[in-house]
């Protein structure tokens, strides 16, 4: 049997012995003599597009429904092919809109139209032009894009990431500085992801139909097969938020 003895002690030598227990970490992460300073901050990086996404279609009338979607068929296979000899593989085409129905006005009125809208992803930005130079050739008469992208962001935004926490450094130095201090540590590093990017580019079967029905009306040729394509310079940012430990210098 353990027996426990409980001293009475005066009230100085407990607050005494109190006193030299350590003292709680402050939550925070900063010790005693240290100053927490938060900098938020961003980095750009500039990148060039290496992928682009264009809109090609192809718009058939006939006197019957199944004339048209044969019409349509065979010219959408003929741009195809087109577009297969230029290096563009099956996966890198993507049907985004099918519609196949009967005229009710206009000078067509009682005829039947049939649509198809694909999305072509073209991975040689130097060929683009001669893409679509070479589906309209072919029978295309829809046309939308193109969305030039960056296949991949991530790898992109490295440098967009370091600039941002470079900045953040610079600024607490500016601080610290002008407050007599200097940075001891970095507590936390958050990431606060990139900043203004554009949403990426999608269409849904309603605006794909409304852009179909856009393009049925008579419209201005397709431009010339000599027509320039710049793919130009993609900006992205990224922002960040650092905590610094300051301390006296």
């Amino acid at each position: 049997m353990r027996r426990f003895l409980l001293l009475a002690l005066p009230a100085p030598v407990f607050f005494a012995l109190a006193a030299c227990q350590p003292a709680a970490p402050d939550p925070r992460g900063v010790a005693r003599d240290e100053t927490l300073l938060s900098v938020n901050a961003s980095g750009r990086a500039d990148t060039r597009p290496d992928e682009a996404r264009i809109q090609l279609g192809v718009q058939s009338i006939a006197a019957t429904s199944g004339e048209a979607s044969r019409s349509n068929r065979d010219k959408m296979d003929k741009v195809a092919a087109a577009l297969a000899r230029l290096g563009v593989k099956p996966d890198d085409l993507q049907t985004r809109n099918l519609t196949l129905g009967r005229i009710d006005y206009g000078k067509d009125r009682g005829r039947f139209r049939a649509d198809n809208l694909v999305e072509v992803k073209l991975r040689d930005m130097a060929r683009v032009g001669e893409a679509v130079a070479a589906a309209t050739d072919a029978g295309a008469n829809l046309l939308g894009g193109p969305d030039l992208r960056i296949s991949n962001r991530e790898a992109a935004s490295k440098s967009a990431y370091a600039a941002a926490f470079r900045n953040a450094r610079a600024r607490a130095e500016a601080y610290a500085g002008a407050a007599g201090l200097e940075i001891a540590r970095v507590l936390t590093i958050q990431d606060g992801g990139e900043y203004g990017s554009p949403p990426p580019y999608a269409r849904t079967g309603n605006m794909d139909a409304m852009a179909v029905e856009q393009s049925a009306a008579p419209a201005a040729p397709p431009p010339p097969p000599s027509a320039p394509f710049s793919a130009g310079i993609t900006t992205q940012e990224v922002r960040v938020r650092v905590d610094f430990a300051l301390k006296p210098k």
